[in-house]
């Protein structure tokens, strides 16, 4: 019943705070699939983008989180399926998620690049199987594309293997951050093929890189920042300590961090401790308590969506604003916080 009751409230709060002006909103709906990825982004108009879709199994819970999130994002079809790469915690829904709710078009990096992983070629070839016969739209991304959104801006910063080039506009400043960042050696999985997007809403922007590596984000990010600040940091890869470099996460200073975690997956007491000393946050959120990180580098309690175990569900959710400004939202304690513009 106390649940119920917080989801109730924070679906209340989210009512609210849509209410409280005529400006459009973006709703970003960080659902928890215990320890995968699935962010679902919703324009003011009800356009959609989903990223990644959780894991297989579990007798369609993910698929079943995803679509209460559509749902209480007033969509009845998810327009774009982003797939960052080819691990079963990102693609493995797919199969279920389209029983669940109609998808228009699904959008990926290209080919496995992680053939000797008998894991990983199942869920692919159950992904193209999805591909094939429902007949979907299919769009291969590169670094520099533009996803074709009308209701935001998704900028591919990385894809397959291959980094952004070009700087974003008004960017490419010398990243004092890379001397203080060691060198890990080149990852050879899905991970460092991921696809990631810096996403922008009038003047707020988002960053996620799926689960990006440590080797691959010191060669996008040195010796300057293509990227620039960002308001938001998806955190990549669970925050686990493969990622998550102080050359990306110190260069963009977020205000914000979200984190994706499981309870004992993700949530290294290094990504942690780096997140939260970098320059200008002022706050981390994340989706479960991290064991590993234990009290002593854990964000608060108020900012985490699950205190213990799994099964709870409950997620988190941003609600933007064009100025920059934005508020999120801890579907278990049905709290809201308010970010103004800065």
């Amino acid at each position: 019943m106390k649940r119920l009751l917080a989801f109730v409230a924070a679906c209340l709060i989210s009512t609210t705070l849509l209410a409280q002006a005529k400006t459009d909103k973006l709703r970003v709906f960080f659902i928890d699939v215990e320890g995968g990825q699935s962010t679902l982004f919703v324009t003011p108009k009800g356009e959609s983008l989903l990223i990644d879709t959780g894991w297989p199994g579990h007798d369609f819970r993910d698929a079943d989180r995803i679509a209460a999130a559509a749902k209480s994002a007033g969509i009845t079809k998810i327009d774009y399926v982003l797939i960052t790469h080819f691990h079963d915690d990102h693609i493995g829904g797919i199969p279920q998620l389209v029983q669940r709710i109609p998808v228009g078009a699904f959008i990926d990096h290209g080919i496995n690049r992680e053939t000797e992983n008998a894991g990983v070629v199942s869920d692919y070839e159950a992904y193209h199987k999805v591909l094939r016969e429902g007949h979907y739209t299919h769009i291969i991304a590169k670094p520099g594309d533009v996803l074709p959104l009308t209701g935001l801006y998704a900028k591919v910063i990385s894809a397959d293997g291959n980094l952004l080039k070009t700087a974003l506009p008004g960017e490419g400043a010398p990243n004092p951050y890379c001397a203080k960042s060691e060198k890990h050696p080149d990852d050879k999985t899905e991970n460092s093929h991921s696809l990631g997007i810096r996403v922008t809403f009038g003047k707020l922007k988002l960053l996620d890189l799926g689960d990006l590596t440590w080797d691959k984000e010191m060669q996008l990010m040195c010796p300057t920042n293509p990227i620039g600040t960002v308001d938001v940091y998806i955190v990549s890869h669970h925050g686990w300590y493969q990622s998550s470099s102080p050359a990306l996460v110190h260069a963009i200073h977020p205000r914000v961090a979200i984190m994706d975690n499981g309870e004992t997956k993700g949530g290294s007491i290094p990504v942690l401790d780096t997140i939260r000393s970098s320059p200008g946050l002022e706050d981390l959120w994340q989706l479960h308590y991290s064991a590993e990180g234990a009290d002593a580098h854990n964000t608060s309690a108020a900012n985490i969506a699950n205190l213990t175990g799994t099964d709870a569900g409950n997620g988190i959710e941003l609600i933007g604003n064009r100025d920059g400004s934005f508020d999120v939202i801890n579907a278990r304690t049905a709290q809201a916080k308010h970010y103004a513009v800065r």
